[in-house]
């Protein structure tokens, strides 16, 4: 069988009992990288051969995992933290089993998603995780408007250095909305940055966080957020279109795309910050 093991995300104390027991009836472990589970294996005082699995490589071990496991093999899969295939690779692993007809299993246990979105102390009886968003472009434009029409608490991660960056794209799209930074979660430094995206943007802008990041943001229902789009959201999405050069027609239809706001109200509008951009061109050159 293949076992997929949650591992810890800085505590090794939140090793379970059952991954413990895997890993040490394993034939063989996969693992995201080698040199980092090693050091988890020797912690536990456990000796397993190790074999590379990426995301460069998964396919391929996909393949080969598969005539072991018709041998009658356990074969582990760990990614470097927390649960394979939630922003990790396993997902190849698991389509080859399903493939195949071959039997998996996933064990349960530390997961950065599921501690963020408690800790962060907004509501997260309903949440969705957007993983780590694109960094430029129409892509991170569409990744944070679907972030803005999900209707309930939105989770993703971010590297340090652009975690005030992602916080004000948020603002610029989205407006003010509760948010939090977590921070090194499980591990001894541990942080809960609570305020708006506002707030935060300009907190981190001053002084970038360290450490492994989550952001939490909590969205509107789909309705309020579309309401808003009248105002301040769609006036910067239309903004930063026409600054990057798109036509008054095609600004209004990327941006009603891509926020909910009808095709009319996004073209008046894009119409008016268009003729607003002119003027102010226009007495600059006056001057």
């Amino acid at each position: 069988m293949l076992k997929l093991v949650a591992t810890p995300i800085g505590n090794l104390g939140d090793i379970t009992l059952r991954a413990l027991e895997a890993l040490r009836e394993a034939d063989v472990i996969y693992a995201e990288d080698t040199r980092h589970t090693l050091q988890l294996l020797n912690h536990f005082s456990i000796k397993k051969p190790l074999v590379s699995c990426h995301s460069y490589n998964e396919q391929e071990r996909a393949a080969q995992i598969v005539p072991l496991l018709r041998e009658g093999q356990e074969i582990v899969y760990v990614s470097d933290a927390g649960m394979p295939g939630v922003s990790d690779p396993g997902a190849a692993l698991v389509g080859a089993c399903v493939e195949n007809d071959l039997p998996y299993t996933v064990l349960p246990g530390a997961s950065a998603v599921l501690t963020a979105a408690v800790l962060s102390g907004l509501p997260c009886a309903a949440f969705s995780f957007f993983g780590f968003l694109p960094r430029d472009g129409k892509q991170r434009r569409e990744a944070i408007a679907a972030i803005g029409a999900c209707g309930h608490l939105a989770l993703l991660y971010e590297s340090p250095h652009r975690v005030a960056d992602t916080f004000r794209d948020l603002y610029r799209t989205l407006g003010d909305r509760p948010a939090a930074l977590l921070r090194e979660l499980t591990k001894r430094f541990e942080t809960a940055h609570r305020g708006t995206l506002s707030s935060l943007a300009e907190q981190f802008a001053a002084e970038p966080p360290r450490g492994e990041c989550v952001i939490a943001v909590l969205c509107e229902r789909a309705a309020d957020a579309a309401a808003e789009t009248s105002g301040e959201a769609l006036d910067a999405l239309l903004s930063a279109l026409l600054r990057e050069g798109a036509s008054v027609k095609d600004a209004a239809r990327q941006a009603a795309e891509q926020t909910g706001a009808t095709k009319k109200s996004a073209y008046a509008r894009a119409l008016a910050l268009r003729s607003a951009m002119d003027s102010d061109h226009q007495k600059e050159e006056d001057q």
